[in-house]
């Protein structure tokens, strides 16, 4: 995605990644929420809550306003992705890579936004 389509409000990009499994290829598709934090700088969070592996999404419970919230357990965690209840660990985070005007995604990694 273009840095600049990025805000401080979480927002929701999917992508997928070329895949080769033997003699099978495939473009699996996954999704990611980006944003900046508080000094502007832009992360990304897996939307795989780590309680038991549902989807997260941002803003989506009016009784957690402004966290990611997980339907399946209950789980809510900080816009950086920190667990406030339920969940025993902090959502992962992407590596990104900015290049040219343009966010790109890695592997999966603990979270270690401050």
């Amino acid at each position: 995605v273009e840095v600049d389509k990025i805000t401080n409000e979480p927002q929701e990009f999917t992508f997928s990644k070329l895949q080769v499994d033997g003699w099978y290829t495939s473009e699996p598709k996954f999704t990611a929420w980006i944003s900046k934090d508080k000094n502007g700088n832009i992360f990304a969070l897996s939307p795989v809550c780590k309680h038991l592996g549902c989807t997260v999404a941002w803003n989506n419970n009016a009784s957690y306003p402004n966290e990611y919230f997980c339907p399946c357990h209950g789980a809510h965690y900080t816009k950086e992705g920190k667990q406030l209840s339920v969940a025993s660990a902090p959502l992962d985070e992407y590596k990104i890579k900015i290049e040219n005007g343009y966010v790109y995604l890695g592997g999966l990694q603990p979270n270690t936004i401050v």
